[in-house]
């Protein structure tokens, strides 16, 4: 079990990056010994180790960082069908891959769950003793204690212990986690946004989410659902959203709903890509459907800028087409929708990633929890 300083050394780490003693023990207010006896029992459980040395006017400094394999993580998706589950270590490295069928059926979820890690730890022997938790993200509202889901429209879920469920068969530490706040999680843990103490993400798919980084922590709101920018409204009275709603970003953003607008404009396009190459060779229909998704986008980011004032805003998405039309559009809204000079104080940057990211964003809650949590023991 980790003492609460010894805690406090691995929480620094993770944020800051490899430390020396001496920036340890300044950070911390210990002393000396207490940070050697301290430091040198993480190294010898292989929590922690020595890295390249740093010269100064004194003797070099040896820096300390984790040591990645000293504990491993499941992370598993239910945003996709197959659903996809990853091995990873604390460095948010993937070691092995899985999946299984997507159930609404959160039993036989938790029983494929425990199946898979079955498997993975026959395939890989020695993970056998350092799988530290699981994480899962899904697409809804999730409590604080991150063990219960609120309430999932895709999952039809209310009210469901799943990190309870899954536990029960796995007799491991689990977590869930609304998938956009798992994949902000996994920026800041191991990602772009690790120096970065103000920053709002974005993820662009068939839906939006989004997240909040305020002070170094993540904001979750009172009930778990800050940051759901894909249901503001932005066109009042427009397309009919599947909240419930009338004219939300996910109407007019998404790449479900761009798709779908393209379809209804007769265009033959099974990407953002291919919408932008007919709109760059001057299709009207293409150039106003990016146009007005763009715009859409673009308000939302200015309301964000506007309420959180960040130092930083991240989006992900699978398509590589941000550069052209959509982006440059977004971008503009952005300037003509927050006070002079507002917006040029907020970096925003474009993230292509993977099907991996949602899977990875879930092992790094439960990263974030074998790191920070004081009630786990090890």
């Amino acid at each position: 079990m980790f003492s609460a300083s010894q805690r406090q050394i691995l929480r620094a780490i993770s944020e800051a990056g490899p430390l020396s003693r001496t920036d340890l023990i300044a950070l911390l207010g210990v002393s000396k010994g207490s940070m050697s006896a301290m430091v040198r029992d993480l190294i010898d459980r292989g929590i922690l180790h020595e890295t390249v040395p740093v010269y100064g006017a004194g003797r070099p400094s040896l820096l300390l960082d984790i040591q990645p394999g000293c504990a491993l993580l499941l992370g598993v998706s239910l945003l996709q069908n197959p659903a996809s589950i990853v091995l990873t270590d604390l460095g948010g490295t993937i070691i092995a891959r899985s999946s299984f069928p997507l159930s609404r059926n959160p039993e036989i979820i938790a029983t494929e769950i425990a199946a898979c890690l079955e498997c993975l730890i026959e395939k890989h022997p020695e993970a056998q003793h350092r799988v530290a938790g699981i994480g899962i993200a899904l697409s809804g509202l999730v409590d604080a204690e991150q063990s219960r889901c609120v309430q999932s429209t895709i999952l039809g879920w209310r009210n469901v212990p799943l990190a309870d469920l899954v536990s029960a068969k796995v007799n491991l530490p689990v977590y869930i986690e609304n998938d956009a706040k798992a994949v902000a999680v996994s920026e800041k843990l191991f990602g772009e946004a690790r120096e970065v103490v103000n920053f709002s993400l974005i993820t662009i798919g068939d839906g939006i989410g989004c997240a909040h980084y305020i002070d170094g922590k993540l904001y979750r709101g009172h009930r778990g659902g800050a940051g759901e920018i894909a249901h503001i409204t932005i066109e009042a009275g427009g397309l009919p959203c599947r909240c419930g709603k009338r004219g939300c970003l996910d109407t007019l953003a998404s790449m479900k709903a761009i798709a779908e607008a393209a379809r209804s404009e007769g265009l033959e396009c099974d990407s953002l890509d291919n919408l932008e190459d007919l709109a760059a060779s001057g299709n009207t229909s293409a150039i106003r459907i990016l146009h007005r998704a763009g715009s859409a986008l673009g308000l939302a980011l200015a309301h964000i800028i506007q309420l959180n004032d960040p130092e930083q805003i991240l989006i992900t998405h699978h398509e590589h087409a941000f550069d052209g039309l959509f982006g440059t559009v977004m971008r503009q809204t952005v300037e003509a929708n927050t006070l002079t000079g507002q917006s040029e104080q907020t970096a925003i940057r474009i993230l292509h990633v993977g099907q991996d990211v949602w899977a990875r964003g879930a092992a790094a809650i439960a990263a974030h929890r074998f790191l920070m949590d004081p009630a786990i023991s090890h």
